[in-house]
């Protein structure tokens, strides 16, 4: 008993200082949507999960050689066991019982990262070889670039006009793949947290300049995105060679 007890303390340390670590060593860019609340949670867990098994295979496979090592004179086999019912049955249940509650915490979070809002800002998306376009039904603007009100849940329409693209943005942490042909229109729904600017990145291998198939994402306040509409509007209804610039 005093074997696992000594163990037991080292496994807690090293978990707290594995777990610290991946923590803050910024696996992670800045989480700036609603949606990525959740997801960073699982991700806490999972980090906490790895840390937890690292430190118990090292701890006891290093606590092991060091301890019962093989003293010099000692040729006979250490002391041990060949079998035993209760222990099977323990490393059984545990993994299965981790795996169901962290699927449950898994739909839980999916749940909350495809809850809707009735007033959520239209916005279609057009993925092609290697672009990105972005058309605001409800103003009649099409731009290059996705402009967001922070705090307003926004719902992407996405769809592709060649192959298989993935609209992802790494700091809104959820992804969704964008599929050719009218009737296979994804949606994909995202409530930016905090305001600057951010890169939506293909995250599927769609062809030689797959690398460079990024746009940028600016997310401003309501009034500052109010301003950026009434100045795409007033262009697309204006003097045709302005018109022809914004598009």
């Amino acid at each position: 008993m005093k074997h696992f007890v000594i163990a037991g303390i080292l496994v807690a340390v090293l978990t707290s200082l594995v777990y610290y670590f991946l923590q803050h060593v910024g696996l992670l860019p800045v989480a700036a949507s609603l949606q990525a609340q959740p997801i960073d949670q699982l991700f806490s867990i999972h980090f906490f999960l790895i840390a937890f098994l690292f430190s118990l295979i090292v701890v006891f496979l290093g606590y092991s050689l060091v301890v019962f090592r093989q003293r010099p004179g000692e040729v006979g086999d250490g002391a041990h066991f060949t079998g035993s019912n209760k222990l099977e049955v323990l490393w059984t249940f545990i993994p299965l019982a981790t795996v169901l509650s962290i699927s449950f915490i898994g739909a839980q979070s999916l749940a909350k990262v495809q809850s809707t809002d009735p007033q959520a800002l239209n916005v279609n998306v057009t993925a092609g070889q290697w672009y990105w376009s972005f058309e605001y039904p409800d103003y009649g603007v099409t731009s290059q670039s996705l402009y967001l009100p922070v705090d307003r849940q926004v719902l992407l329409r996405l769809t592709s006009l060649d192959v298989i693209h993935s609209f992802w943005v790494p700091e809104f942490r959820v992804k969704q793949d964008v599929l050719p042909g009218a009737n296979l229109v994804k949606e994909l729904r995202i409530t930016p947290t905090r305001t600057g600017t951010y890169t939506v990145r293909c995250a599927e291998l769609c062809g030689g300049a797959h690398a460079y198939m990024t746009a940028p994402v600016v997310v401003v306040k309501a009034d500052e995105f109010k301003t950026w509409v009434n100045q795409q509007m007033n262009a697309a209804q204006g003097d045709p060679l302005e018109r022809g610039k914004a598009l």
